[in-house]
């Protein structure tokens, strides 16, 4: 039987990390911005970062070999690629979830010891602070690519009153309010969040119609406004399925009679052996949460007609992760 698998691509997969390192420590030592719009030696580099200068070429000499910078003549250079979206100054900067996969890489290497035990590992800290900055500013770097996109699919041009539950930087919240004149929207999450969305939310000049309200939805009540749309985007993954019910339900509560949910997430299909990318984010939420895994979407619609909702339907969206959107309507 064909699998498509040969020895050259298990070893391939299974030394994949070096790439990712590779990147990962270039972003870390912030060589792309060192670089700039510049040519300079390994010296050069090495004398800007602060590194060591031999160490600093063969770092350079594998960038150069993924094709991430060029090299010519023993100096270095960024490529188009790399001006885009790893030199911190860009507005494309995506170093942010770089980071976040640096930090999240411990747990992965101990996955392993996850699935012997069923729980989550200890993994070692980069500082609460650099954790939560790379994380929530790495999502922002994800989703700006893709929240236009959604906003564009999915019009709420008859909605008045948003909630972007677990909103974080409110990526998601301020597209749709570009795309709606007419919408308002509120970003629930936790208050260590509130100073990201507000700059966020400043850039794009739209702090009178998007506002923060800070609580941690997983206990906390999420106030008594009402709403006509609410939005959850990748927050089931995070938790187990009797969790995820109650936040739907609390949800529910807020929802006007006819109102749209969106839950956005990672599902998988009905045997749970694919897509690849979400298959995968399982065990990322295996090695990181307590209980959390990728749901199916056949699970998810079980669940939304449970907590009082009909007209389910899953929405595919052209992205490499293969997230899709689910709607419900509340009767």
């Amino acid at each position: 039987m064909e699998t498509g698998w040969s020895v050259g691509k298990l070893l391939d997969i299974s030394s994949g990390y070096w790439k990712g390192c590779v990147v990962q420590a270039a972003v870390r030592l912030d060589l792309f911005s060192c670089l700039g719009d510049t040519d300079s030696t390994a010296d050069e580099v090495a004398c800007n970062a602060g590194t060591d200068p031999r160490a600093t070429s063969l770092l350079l000499d594998a960038l150069a070999a993924l094709k991430l910078i060029d090299k010519v003549g023993g100096r270095y250079c960024n490529s188009e690629f790399s001006k885009t979206f790893l030199v911190r100054e860009s507005p494309s900067y995506q170093g942010h979830i770089i980071k976040h996969h640096h930090h999240i890489m411990d747990g992965w290497v101990q996955l392993d010891k996850a699935v012997t035990t069923g729980k989550k590992v200890a993994r070692r800290s980069y500082g609460e602070q650099a954790e939560r900055e790379s994380f929530l500013l790495g999502m922002f770097n994800l989703a700006s690519n893709l929240a236009p996109k959604i906003a564009e699919k999915f019009p709420l041009k008859d909605r008045k009153h948003l909630l972007d539950l677990g909103g974080g930087p409110g990526t998601y919240a301020i597209q749709f309010c570009l795309k709606n004149p007419g919408l308002k929207a509120v970003i629930f999450d936790r208050p260590t969040t509130e100073p990201f969305a507000r700059k966020t939310v400043d850039r794009y000049q739209l702090g009178e119609r998007i506002r923060f309200v800070g609580g941690d939805f997983t206990v906390d009540p999420l106030g008594d406004d009402s709403y006509d749309a609410v939005w959850m985007s990748h927050i089931l993954h995070s938790n187990t399925l009797e969790q995820c019910e109650k936040f739907i339900i609390k949800a529910a509560q807020l929802l006007d009679p006819g109102g749209l949910l969106m839950v956005h997430d990672f599902f998988l299909n009905a045997e749970k052996d694919g897509p690849e990318f979400p298959a995968l984010f399982a065990l990322n939420m295996l090695v990181g949460t307590d209980g959390g895994r990728s749901y199916s979407s056949a699970e998810v619609t079980s669940l939304l007609h449970r907590c009082g909702f009909s007209q389910v339907k899953q929405h595919r969206i052209d992205v490499p992760n293969e997230s899709s959107v689910i709607t419900a309507i509340k009767k």
